[in-house]
Order: structure tokens, then C-alpha cells, then sequence
């Protein structure tokens, strides 16, 4: 298994693409830090995989956009391993969609919180911690989105928010590569997980004839590309970004 031994911390693991690459990364070997706001959804992801492939993982309750929460997060992961870890895949996210005429600054500023700040915050003290103990070899992946490029109607704050996710790899890339940290996202186009069931059947009817595959994605098929991104076979990768999309 190509990731025996590594610890990997997934945040956003209770659902969706963050659970998906929490049950892949384990099946390569990595030990599981499964950390969601929702602490249930978070024990139900751990549940699974340490069932499926006897190993010991542990999920916290976290809040991305809260620099308190994190530092105690990773206090924990300190404590339990005596180590940070070297696999860090930033997958929370949140959508609060409405037209920029109706776009409150609430749903702006949340957005940008938990989607931009929460992977700044992520990125920056988990780098700090593998800094200072002397590690020279983790990959930060993070989960930005085709919206983040082309922009969608509907989510000026999203579209922003993982455009901003992008860039924030790219420039964090270059400042973390001669400490032995690669940093990269991924960009999944629209893939079947609980932010995208509640799409109107007509917009998903539109969504579906721009996608020259002719279908969604699946959670399992961007995990596969973080574990790829994860592991030392994508040694000589870093600051890129991967669109899955099925061509969209």
C-alpha cells in the first residue's frame, strides 16, 4: 500500500468528496484524521473505514473558519500520534447560492470564511507544524472547483472563494517547496455529493448536456486523484491544479 504509515488529516470528512478520500487514503494505508464540523457525520466516516480495513483512525469536530478550533485540533492529532501529518486534503466547503442582486453579505462573507479562510488557516499552521518538526516530505491538497474558473451563475461568492483557493495553492507552492511541502488542488466539476442533490432537476438537466461524458461525477473519482496527489508517485507535482470534470 503506497501510503503505509502516513498520517492524513481530512477536514469536510463527514460527507461527500471528504469522505470518499478519507476511505480511499485509508485503503492505500495512510492512518485517518477525520475532522468535520459535524462531529456524527465525522464518527460515521471513521466507523466505515476502520471496519473495512482494521486500522485505528480517529475523527474531531472542527470549524475550519475558527483559528481556535484548528490549533486544538491539531493539539489532539499531536498528542495522539506525536507527530502532525503529512497528508493534509482541505475538503470543507459550504454554498449559500443566490443571484449577485440578492446576495446578502452574510452568505458573502460565510462563504469566503469557511471556503478561503478555513483553507489559509488549514494550510498555514499544519505547515508551521510540519516545519517545526523537522519533516521534509507533505502534500496539502486542496479542493477548489471548475466554478472557481469559469464562474456560475448563482454563486458570485462560491466562484470567488475557490478561485481564491486556487491561487492561495499556486502561491503557497512556491513559497513551501524548498521546505519539502508539495501543495496542489484539485477542481472537480459537478460531482454526487449533498451539496449538489438540491440543484433544481431543470439546472441539473442543463448541468448534464454541457458535460461531454454525459453524466456526474462520483466522490471516489476525485479521491483517486487526491490519493495520487497524496503519495510520492506525484513527487515532482506541485502548485498545479486537476480538473475532473468529465470535459465539462
Amino acid at each position: 500500500m503506497t501510503l503505509t504509515g502516513r498520517l492524513a488529516f481530512i477536514t469536510g470528512a463527514g460527507s461527500g468528496i471528504g469522505r470518499s478520500t478519507c476511505q480511499i487514503l485509508a485503503r492505500d494505508g495512510a492512518l485517518i484524521v477525520a475532522a468535520d464540523k459535524n462531529k456524527r457525520n465525522a464518527d460515521e466516516t471513521i466507523n466505515a473505514i476502520s471496519k473495512e480495513f482494521k486500522q485505528e483512525h480517529i475523527s474531531l469536530e472542527l470549524d475550519v473558519g475558527n483559528s481556535s478550533s484548528i490549533d486544538e485540533v491539531l493539539g489532539k492529532i499531536l498528542a495522539e500520534y506525536g507527530k502532525p501529518p503529512t497528508i493534509i486534503v482541505n475538503s470543507a466547503g459550504i454554498t449559500r447560492d443566490n443571484f449577485i442582486l440578492k446576495l446578502s453579505e452574510e452568505d458573502f462573507d460565510e462563504v469566503l470564511k469557511i471556503n478561503l479562510k478555513g483553507t489559509f488557516l488549514i494550510v498555514q499552521k499544519c505547515a508551521n507544524a510540519i516545519i517545526d518538526h523537522g519533516i521534509n516530505n507533505a502534500s496539502i491538497i486542496n479542493v477548489g472547483s471548475i466554478s472557481g474558473k469559469y464562474g456560475n451563475i448563482g454563486q458570485a461568492n462560491y466562484a470567488a472563494s475557490k478561485a481564491g483557493v486556487e491561487r492561495l495553492t499556486r502561491t503557497a507552492s512556491l513559497e513551501l517547496a524548498n521546505k519539502g511541502i508539495r501543495l496542489n488542488s484539485v477542481l472537480p466539476g459537478v460531482i454526487l455529493t449533498p451539496m449538489t442533490t438540491v440543484i433544481p432537476d431543470k439546472v441539473k438537466a442543463k448541468l448534464m448536456s454541457m458535460i461531454p461524458m454525459r453524466r456526474f461525477g462520483e466522490p471516489e473519482e476525485i479521491a483517486e486523484v487526491i490519493a495520487f496527489l497524496a503519495g510520492d508517485k506525484s513527487s515532482y507535482i506541485t502548485g498545479t491544479s486537476i480538473e475532473v470534470t468529465g470535459g465539462f
